[in-house]
Parts: structure tokens; sequence; C-alpha cells
């Protein structure tokens, strides 16, 4: 058989691998804004298909994921030896996946502090007076979104997510989420890193519930040095932040197509994407497939 491409977005391609399954490939490319960058960051998607493979290996007890295996030895014949593979594919498991995006924050940072300061609440739901930017919650809170086809994904209450897929499943998820979410934080934190809120995709393999596509990585997740956390601010994440910032100062309308990027910005991202993969798993990006800079 030949890989039938099923899915080209702005990061991932996804390929039809036969017998259920599919191959997830994250490249090099980068994007903010619905926009795709001019240049790639090399490794970026070797350390998203690297952390994925982890935190599968680590959350296991926790709940299923789709992954089968990184390993390029083990992928389908036709895919073997295919160049900007190794490292970066994942072959996994066909899901039914969930119409919501399933979030989980444990500090009041991005879309949702910016609701708290015009309305007092986080996704419809009420919080206390007086809370900082960046403040750790009291406790983990479930925060679903859309999955927008075209556009931005809008930030929805339990009960909306509940009407979209049903209250008994919105509670398995509910409950799923968090627990994944709390053990993850703990480990992290043992290792110097907060994760201040992290994206799920869930799905249905053979009616179980199922972690998909990446988890708890730099373009899911906002990640923290510990070191740099003060309640008030919110501290650089580990993650595309240093395109983003170059971006805003260029005075890009964010409504064209960005400037070209220059390679100092992609080396510094490039690096906030590798710290955060050797901070948090203790491993070196070096030893993992792929080792070989192609895009």
């Amino acid at each position: 058989m030949t890989l039938e491409l099923v899915y080209s977005g702005k990061v991932r391609d996804v390929f039809d691998a036969g017998d259920g399954l599919l191959l997830m490939v994250a490249s090099d490319r980068i994007s903010a804004y619905d926009y795709v960058f001019d240049k790639p960051v090399p490794d970026k998607g070797r350390v998203l298909t690297a952390m994925t493979a982890f935190w599968s290996g680590e959350l296991a007890p926790l709940a299923p994921t789709h992954l089968v295996t990184a390993d390029p030895a083990r992928f389908p014949a036709e895919a073997r030896g295919r160049p900007g593979l190794a490292g970066r594919g994942m072959l996994v498991r066909r899901a039914e996946m969930l119409p919501i995006e399933c979030i989980v924050r444990g500090y009041l940072a991005g879309s949702a502090w910016r609701e708290y300061q015009r309305d007092g609440t986080m996704h419809g739901e009420l919080l206390p007076s007086g809370l900082l930017e960046a403040c750790r919650l009291r406790a983990p809170v479930f925060t679903p979104s859309t999955k927008a086809a075209a556009g931005h994904d809008e930030n929805i209450s339990f009960a909306a997510a509940a009407g979209l897929i049903g209250a008994g499943l919105a509670g398995r998820v509910r409950e799923l989420c968090v627990a994944a979410y709390e053990w993850a934080a703990r480990f992290a934190l043992g290792r110097g890193v907060i994760i201040a809120d992290t994206k799920f995709e869930l799905g249905l393999v053979g009616g179980e519930l199922t972690i998909c596509d990446e988890i708890i990585t730099p373009d899911s997740s906002r990640l923290w040095d510990a070191g740099d956390w003060v309640p008030g601010r919110t501290p650089p994440s580990y993650d595309k932040q240093p395109m983003r910032d170059w971006a805003a100062a260029t005075g890009w309308d964010m409504a064209s197509p960005p400037p070209p990027m220059p390679g100092e910005v992609v080396a510094s991202a490039r690096a906030r994407y590798v710290e955060a993969y050797e901070r948090i798993t203790g491993l070196r990006l070096a030893d993992w497939w792929g080792n070989g800079g192609e895009t």
C-alpha cells in the first residue's frame, strides 16, 4: 500500500497507515496568529513527538493513549527511510475524536485571565475577586472549548460541553483530564517547570476513552520556569514566545503574511523547545530518533 495523506495542518501531516492506524508527523513548521512563518524551527517536530511519547508512558496508569510506537523501524514498510519521519512520526490508533478541546488550567493566564479581567469569570464561571494574573488556582479547573473548523476556538462552559457530548461522557472526560493534569503538574514541578495549563485531545478507541494527538508539549501547554513565576505577571513560556515577541515588535498587522523571521529568533525558539523537553524528561534530545536536522 501507499501512505495516503488524509490531513495536512499548520504543523502536522497525517497519513492513513492501514489496519485502523494513522501515521502522524510533526513538522518543524511554526505558526502563530493563524499564519505559518517562513522558516522552520529545527528539531521542533522532534520535541513535540518525543514529549508526547514520554507523557504517553508516564500517564498510562491513568488513561490509555492512542500511541502505538514512535520507533521508525516499526513504521509501515512504505514509511521506513522516508525523509523527515524519524523522530517526528508516531504510529497511532484511529479514534473517534470528541468535538471539544479539553483544557485544564492550574493558573489564571492567557484567555482565562483576559476574561477574568473583563467579567470576573473563567469560561463563564464566577471566580473570587482580587485574583492576580498568573496566580495559582485553588484547584485545577476543566475549561473546555469548541473545535473551530476555521478561525479560533471558543471557550465554553462545562454545561455547554455536556450539551455537545452528553453529561455522562463529559463527566468522565473532566475527571480523566484533571487527574492527568494533576499528575503531570506534580512531576514537572519536581523538575522546576510549571504546567500552567494544557490542552488534551480525547477520543474513543473501541469505545474506550483515550488521550490522543500531542500530550503536554510546548505547543499544547503553557510551560513556565518555576523560578520565574511571581503572581501578578505571566512569565515567559517554553514555546514560541520568542517568535511572538519578535513578531509583535515588528509592527506586523497579524492580518497579512508575516515578515521573514531572523535567524536569531529561530535559534531562540529552538532553544526554548529543547530546554522544555530536556528539563521535564531528564533526557537528551540528541538521543531521540532523527538526530539529523531534516525537516
